[in-house]
Formats: C-alpha cells, structure tokens, sequence
C-alpha cells in the first residue's frame, strides 16, 4: 500500500485534527478512521464515469496518537471491488497531501 505518513505529532496534534475531521462530518465507522473526499475534477476518467454508481470517491486518513497516514488509494464508498477502486494520479495524490498539510497548518500544527 503506498501512504503519506506524518509522524512524531503529539497527541494534542492529533486530537485537534481529529475534532476538526470529525466537525467536517469525516469520520468513518472505525474509530480514527477518515474518509477525505477527492475533487471530482482530479479523478480518473473511470472514477468520474463511476460517480454515481460507486462514488464517493475518497481517500482514507488514519489518525494515529502520533501519526497520520493517509492512504494514496483512491476508494468507491459504494462499492468494495470495481475496476475504480485505484492508486491516486500524481495529480490527486499531490493535491490531498497539500490539502491535509494545509488543515494541519490551520490548525497551529507545524511539520
């Protein structure tokens, strides 16, 4: 599995985004578990021609007490196995990691 890890946060760190995600509306059903959306515009032809069968199409974000991993897996919320379900374009995988490490400078968190 390809991530983005960041590591040796500290748990108000990590807390603070987790309150923030979980404000957004996030959080998945297992506990520290997030599902970012991904912007339509930056999905693959496949995944934008899936949207309304198996979208949304998210990424994971996995909170950790000191670390966040986010997974560079591109998922259908609809469905577990579609030929949708793939690795991130260089694209879309750069634009989540901005975007995560913009939510984590907004939140006073340096990295």
């Amino acid at each position: 599995m390809r991530y983005y890890t960041i590591d040796e946060l500290t748990r108000t760190d990590t807390s603070s985004l987790s309150k923030r995600l979980d404000d957004m509306g996030l959080r998945s059903d297992i506990e520290g578990l997030y599902w970012l959306p991904c912007p339509q515009a930056l999905l693959a032809p496949v995944q934008q021609e899936h949207t309304a069968s198996c979208g949304a199409h998210v990424m994971a974000l996995e909170v950790l007490p000191d670390t966040l991993h986010l997974e560079l897996l591109v998922r259908a919320r609809n469905k577990m196995r579609c030929e949708c379900v793939q690795y991130a374009s260089p694209a879309l995988a750069q634009h989540m990691i901005a975007y995560l490490d913009a939510l984590l400078e907004e939140l006073g968190v340096h990295i």
